[in-house]
């Protein structure tokens, strides 16, 4: 008897914190939750992973989740970036609804609290250069040693503070810093700044402002402010919770709930933004949003789903360990869910043409019968056209063929998909020795692709009529780097020579079936034995189509990753 219907769904330990506070009755059982980008970049796909599981929780238990932009820093942060990261999280398929927030919506009452820790002895304006600060906070095994402005009167400090706010002095002059413990183990407990002068226009606030609140200072209080119950952050930031909780409580403003989790991480890619900037601008990757680049809106373009991205973060779990996923496991998600709902059609990427030599050269047009999806049945079937010139795949030829090669060659028989079986009597080469075309037969009683008379072939070719054709620029991805950890390099090396060279081959000759002429937009298809693909949303026109590869139909990587390992063994052994 099948007990699973008795069973609870296991549950992670944020869930858990979750359920308990509702059972104790904290914060009358509400859920409220926010995703709290800096817009100084575009999102990733750790972002991914923590929009997934801020908006999910909210979902879950019937709460509220904020969509908070922490614009604290002018420097860096551009409404263009504001915009992308508004796109990925409804792209990703979530509502903030009314709750659009910023952290520079908040500017004034941070900088009346900044006033209130000053007047309480809890803060102070210093006029050391950062560098300095920096030396006199000590080391993990050295306590800090105390600024000479520490001592400064609470009116001193707050005329000096007034003054920073009015623009009376240059970037660097002054900072403002709490008073906690330059003797504490946890070093974002010594002294840390609070405010800092920045001559520079804000992206929402123009010239309002010229000092701005640290990140620090601002995260917590911006969540206070909107309520937030539990505080979903990644496990960089644990350190930095006891100084959140200390201007919480040094302030007596309500009290969000703070808790870590491990970020995501995968092989063969980076996440950091400096890293991703890096890319972008030395000109190895084609924007923030290139189909190799890991950013939400680079996966978008490739042809990635909202759902695959949503199921593969829920599938990795929620942990308080740092890990690193293979990123087979996202492009498995993506396979799944495209296997059951890609319509298929055919394609020859590197085109090898044929001659039918015995079909009638005034037939009339034959439309074999094609099936769109044998995962689901209710997309039905299209007509594909045949003639006596074709294309196949070069590959799927070879002069001299060894035993285990099951496609054609001289003298062989193979399948043509949902149409005839064909037999190769000769071929051309060019003047450089190069197979430009093969002449083969056909048997008209094999039309569908199976023989009447039961004789069996072991190769299936896909194949498109080179009369109706679709010329289209298909662009073929792979992993970036070529590292499962890019940054694992050589001392004096460069994250960056694990760049992989081959991780984008543009082909400029492919030919397509006649229906992708009307492919749609932001739809994937399988083109059989190939892949996964999709228009690209960029560069493709109706006139000149460029369809990306989402992903391979089986992870080609590892078997080439395990190839070049088994021959590196062997010249070991040798």
């Amino acid at each position: 008897m099948d007990d699973t219907s008795d069973k609870k769904p296991s549950v992670n330990f944020i869930e858990e914190i979750i359920n308990t506070d509702r059972a104790n009755g904290k914060h009358d059982g509400r859920v409220h939750t926010r995703f709290p980008p800096e817009p100084n970049g575009y999102l990733h796909i750790g972002h991914a992973k923590s929009i997934c599981l801020n908006f999910g929780l909210a979902e879950q238990y019937g709460g509220k989740c904020n969509l908070r932009f922490d614009d604290t820093n002018p420097a860096k942060e551009e409404t263009e970036y504001v915009d992308s990261i508004m796109e990925d999280v409804r792209w990703l398929g979530f509502d903030w609804e009314d709750r659009l927030f910023y952290a520079s919506d908040y500017f004034q009452q941070l900088y009346d609290w900044a006033v209130q820790l000053i007047e309480q002895g809890d803060a102070y304006v210093d006029s050391c250069s950062l560098e300095e600060i920096r030396e006199m906070r000590g080391t993990v095994t050295k306590p800090g040693t105390p600024s000479p402005h520490r001592e400064r009167s609470v009116a001193e400090n707050l005329d000096l503070f007034e003054r920073m706010k009015n623009g009376e002095f240059k970037d660097g002059a002054h900072v403002l810093r709490a008073k906690i413990d330059l003797a504490s183990p946890n070093m974002t407990m010594r002294d840390p700044v609070m405010y800092r002068i920045l001559n520079a226009p804000h992206h929402r606030t123009g010239d309002t402002w010229c000092i701005y609140p640290m990140y620090d200072f601002a995260h917590g209080q911006s969540d206070s402010i909107e309520g937030i119950t539990h505080s979903i952050c990644t496990l960089e930031f644990e350190n930095h919770r006891p100084l959140y909780d200390w201007f919480i409580q040094k302030l007596g403003i309500f009290a969000p709930q703070q808790i870590e989790f491990a970020r995501l991480n995968l092989t063969y890619t980076v996440t950091s933004k400096r890293k991703l900037l890096e890319l972008v601008q030395e000109g190895h990757v084609h924007g923030w949003d290139d189909p190799r680049m890991p950013t939400i809106c680079g996966f978008r373009r490739r042809g990635y789903t909202p759902s695959s991205i949503r199921k593969f973060s829920k599938e990795t779990g929620v942990t308080k360990f740092n890990g690193v996923t293979d990123l087979a496991r996202l492009e498995n998600s993506l396979r799944e869910e495209l296997n059951k709902t890609a319509e298929r059609r055919m394609a020859v990427l590197n085109p090898l043409k044929v001659v039918i030599t015995n079909y009638p050269e005034d037939a009339d047009e034959d439309l074999l019968e094609a099936v769109n999806n044998p995962e689901n049945p209710d997309d039905g079937v299209r007509q594909v056209p045949f003639a006596k010139e074709i294309y196949i795949e070069q590959d799927d030829f070879m002069e001299d063929p060894p035993k285990k090669f099951f496609r054609l060659g001289p003298g062989r028989e193979v399948r043509l998909r949902y149409a005839y079986f064909i037999t190769c009597h000769d071929f051309v080469k060019d003047d450089d020795g190069n197979i430009v075309e093969l002449h083969c037969t056909y048997d008209p009683a094999t039309r569908g692709g199976d023989a009447p008379d039961g004789r069996k072939v072991k190769g299936t070719l896909h194949w498109v009529s080179a009369e109706h054709a679709v010329e289209a620029e298909v662009r073929v991805y792979d992993h970036l780097f070529t590292e499962e950890d890019p940054n694992d390099v050589p001392e004096g090396g460069d994250w960056k020579d694990n760049l992989n060279p081959e991780s984008l081959t543009v082909l400029t000759d492919a030919k397509l079936e006649p229906s992708l002429g009307d492919a749609e937009m932001g739809k994937n298809y399988q083109f059989e034995r190939l892949g996964y693909f999709c228009l690209d949303s960029k560069d493709s026109t109706a006139e000149a189509p460029v369809f990306n590869r989402t992903v391979s139909l089986k992870d080609s990587w590892a078997r080439k990753q395990k190839q070049q390992q088994n021959k590196k063994q062997g010249k070991k052994k040798g």
